[in-house]
């Protein structure tokens, strides 16, 4: 067993993990490839890590796959990268059927080319029972994008008079999410060196212990998430309160 595996306090686990998987390209151009290259080894991280927080007993882990602003990037990439979601989606629906992980989406899926659409309902359906690990996937997705659909949908329910002003809350704001059925991230993890959070999950960060590393998503591995986990036990969480506040 790993000496970092044995050091984590398996009591103390976040309930939730997200992931900026960052560095694909980078790595692919240090290896002297094209960028795709490096986002085909990114997956057997992906596999990897799925894997590493089954193990521990992870509740539910949201891995930031495809940002609003990626579909920017250049035309063959783009459609390098969809492919890659396809075949990646369909091989690994059975894998992740039989090791109890549900897999859930977020983001605009409007924008997925059909045949994507249609792969992600069949693994969506596959593991739809299934009560290990959330697997959450943000393809399309931006927090700001996710924040403005929230509040269009708050104003149509006010419109149309099946919801008062006055009876706006929080939670109302949390129940136009696509992370509703979700608890908030306790970590998240960026690799490759920079350190933001580009619009990735915006209100649910928000009290989320962060944790970047110089690691490039494509060499990530159980090792590394367990230096973050440990990374994460050794901070005190106090939620805005006092140190002797969370004692007491």
């Amino acid at each position: 067993m790993s000496q970092l595996l044995e050091k984590i306090d398996k009591g103390h686990l976040p309930r939730h993990i997200a992931i900026i998987m960052d560095g694909n390209g980078r790595w692919a151009k240090e290896h002297g490839q094209d960028r795709l290259y490096g986002h085909f080894h990114g997956v057997e991280s992906v596999r990897n890590i799925v894997e590493g927080c089954a193990e521990l007993g992870i509740g539910y882990l949201t891995l930031y796959a495809f940002s609003t602003e990626n579909w920017d990037r250049p035309q063959y990439e783009v459609v390098g990268l969809m492919e890659l979601l396809v075949n990646t989606i369909r091989k690994e629906a059975e894998v992740l059927h039989r090791n109890n992980i549900r897999l859930h989406v977020i983001g605009d899926l409007n924008m997925l080319p059909d045949y994507a659409r249609q792969e992600l309902k069949e693994a969506l359906d596959m593991t739809a029972a299934n009560t290990g690990l959330n697997l959450i996937m943000a393809l399309s997705y931006s927090g700001r994008w996710e924040l403005l659909n929230a509040v269009k949908n708050i104003a149509y329910e006010v419109k149309s008079g099946k919801l008062a002003v006055e009876a706006i809350d929080q939670h109302t704001l949390q129940r136009f999410l696509c992370t509703s059925d979700f608890p908030d991230p306790e970590l998240m993890i960026r690799t490759s060196g920079e350190f933001r959070i580009s619009n990735f999950l915006l209100y649910q960060l928000a009290y989320a212990e962060l944790y970047f590393t110089n690691v490039r998503w494509p060499d990530f591995r159980k090792e590394n998430l367990y230096e973050a986990i440990l990374d994460y036990q050794s901070r005190e969480r106090r939620f805005g309160k006092t140190s002797e506040q969370i004692v007491t």
